[in-house]
């Protein structure tokens, strides 16, 4: 359990930083088109759609926003086309770093990414080099504040969870893709409060890094996350927590 919750603390720190970051609204916004145009416009029949565009209404995005982006999914609006891109390699001291976005132009997002390896000491490999190292699972971070670790866990095991583990400022809770959004759904009428919930990418085993070799990971993540195709970036790093804050 200790390497879910891990991660959850990781993505957590860093996102202080990314919540800043300006490109966040146009990338939630292709994350919806995308979700409509797989799976329909309806929150109430996607799950995935629905799961996006709470993360827009996290950060204030306004609802004509959504709402375009959805009709640009659905085909009500015309919008640039877009397929979904998985990118895998290695980077400083090893690390494994798995990539998930969306593009108009494959062929320019690959070299643009091959490149981003290359300027900061990784390699980008084949399909399936570094994929099989991380495993599709629900986190859900619950706040501390008004909430029992007995409260939680029986609301989240209950409905499915897999696990819990007690954080310093939150209970993480970790479900099956298919169980994430029950689980969500009964702590949410149970009042507490959700930090963070998402379906995200979990690495199976961690490589500890720290110093110079930490740093030129987290600034190789930052220059993957700053491209407008690349969605989410997943490594497999162990870094200090002080060393995430900096």
């Amino acid at each position: 359990m200790s390497g879910h919750s891990k991660w959850a603390t990781i993505k957590r720190k860093k996102g202080a930083n990314d919540a800043k970051r300006g490109k966040m609204f146009s990338k939630i916004l292709r994350e919806i088109t995308i979700a409509a145009k797989k799976s329909g416009g309806s929150v109430d029949t996607n799950a995935y759609l629905r799961t996006v565009v709470a993360k827009a209404k996290a950060v204030n995005m306004p609802q004509e926003n959504i709402k375009r982006a959805i009709q640009k999914g659905t085909g009500e609006l015309e919008g640039a086309t877009y397929e979904e891109i998985t990118y895998e390699g290695y980077g400083p001291g090893g690390v494994a770093i798995f990539i998930e976005g969306s593009t108009d132009n494959k062929n320019r997002t690959s070299a643009e990414i091959r490149t981003i390896f290359s300027k900061h000491g990784g390699n980008m490999g084949e399909a399936g080099c570094v994929s099989y190292m991380f495993e599709k699972k629900g986190l859900i971070s619950v706040s501390k504040a008004g909430a029992t670790e007995d409260d939680v866990m029986g609301a989240a095991l209950d409905n499915g969870a897999e696990d819990m583990s007690v954080e310093t400022e939150t209970f993480d809770i970790v479900t099956l893709p298919e169980h994430f959004e029950k689980v969500k759904t009964a702590l949410e009428a149970k009042k507490f409060t959700l930090v963070s919930a998402e379906v995200t990418n979990v690495p199976k085993n961690y490589v500890e890094v720290s110093g110079h070799t930490a740093k030129s990971i987290l600034n190789l993540v930052d220059s993957f996350e700053d491209n407008d195709d690349v969605g989410n970036v997943y490594t497999n790093a162990d870094i200090p927590e002080s060393e995430l804050t900096d």
